[in-house]
């Protein structure tokens, strides 16, 4: 049994006592604790060795004092075992060096066993699992089928995301038979970090706002509806969070996902009295206030209770990652304020 099973409670929308908080990117460069490891080890190793993944996802559980822990990975993880080359450059981020752009291209895709071909990520999730000892339960993710043909398509980030829009409108055939693969590899392998002691799992859809509202039912919705159709579990709550998606919020909550993820941009309360009781949702702070002196970062906070109101389906986290040069100290007093002024609204 979880000694803090908040986090699950509210995904589910049952009553609690407080609003659990997590974050997103927890496990990461703004952590003094998480650089050192990291100077001896390059990214992409850490992904692989279950022993340093397990290591940085507890920390902030430590430092922080979080109400969930999310497995240190990367959602490119599924494109490289595909057989795309993956190489992480510093200050640039994730290049593939032989992006998809063809036919051709798509063939030279491998059809991926995830319990086998991504086994080090299972690892590190039984690790971590033992690990934490049912202090607060374990996250899974994944990217969003969109979000990882965009970048297996654009080859690394994009500004004007050229060649994945040339990809849909001169070709969505081939679009669409991506889409379907990587949405089967996506679902086997949360199943499996489910299967391997995930207690929630969390879908990525971070360049879904770069659709417009019918290119985004077709490339990224549908998808998303697919996998969480397909994903084995028993009650683990399933969160979809697509950045910037303001215009498809009845939607999503239709999608069969138990929490819709919202960004900064979106007010909370409006999101709530259109979802209702279907869905809880999580966020949804700018990470850029966490720049701020505690007292405005508390301000700021408040600002997001008042707005979702009092009652149960809310898990307080940001509208997206936190920055890498936020000080762990801001961090820390949300961390401590939600867990105490939150109190207020149950």
């Amino acid at each position: 049994m979880l000694k803090n099973d908040l986090f699950l409670r509210a995904c589910k929308r049952d009553s609690i006592e407080r609003t659990p908080i997590w974050i997103m990117r927890q496990a990461g460069r703004y952590l003094p604790e998480y650089r050192a490891v990291r100077e001896k080890s390059d990214f992409l190793t850490m992904c692989r060795t279950p022993e340093l993944a397990t290591e940085v996802t507890l920390q902030p559980i430590d430092l922080i004092g979080v109400d969930a822990a999310i497995i240190f990975s990367d959602i490119l993880v599924i494109p490289e075992a595909m057989g795309m080359e993956l190489e992480m450059i510093e200050s640039k981020g994730p290049v593939f060096h032989h992006p998809i752009r063809n036919e051709d291209d798509a063939k030279q895709l491998k059809n991926i066993d995830a319990v086998k071909d991504l086994k080090y990520v299972l690892d590190a999730v039984s690790l971590t699992k033992k690990e934490l000892d049912n202090r607060v339960p374990l996250i899974g993710f994944a990217g969003s089928p969109w979000t990882l043909l965009t970048y297996m398509v654009e080859g690394k980030g994009s500004k004007n995301f050229s060649e994945i829009k040339k990809l849909i409108y001169n070709n969505p055939s081939l679009a669409h038979s991506l889409l379907d693969k990587i949405a089967n590899s996506v679902a086997e392998y949360l199943s499996a970090k489910i299967e391997a002691g995930a207690n929630a799992v969390q879908i990525f859809d971070t360049w879904g706002g770069i659709l417009s509202q019918r290119d985004y039912k077709e490339f990224s919705l549908e998808y998303i509806t697919k996998i969480v159709s397909n994903i084995k579990r028993n009650d683990e709550p399933v969160i979809v969070f697509s950045k910037g998606v303001h215009h498809s919020i009845p939607e999503i909550a239709n999608c069969g996902c138990d929490v819709i993820g919202l960004d900064w941009t979106m007010n909370i309360g409006d999101v709530r009295k259109i979802v209702g009781d279907k869905v809880a949702l999580q966020g949804n702070l700018d990470p850029t206030v966490l720049y701020a002196e505690p007292d405005s970062i508390r301000t700021k906070a408040k600002e997001v209770f008042d707005s979702y109101g009092k009652g149960s389906g809310h898990v307080f986290n940001l509208g997206h990652g936190i920055l890498p040069d936020i000080p762990p100290a801001h961090a820390k007093a949300l961390v401590d304020f939600v867990k105490e002024e939150s109190k207020a609204y149950h």
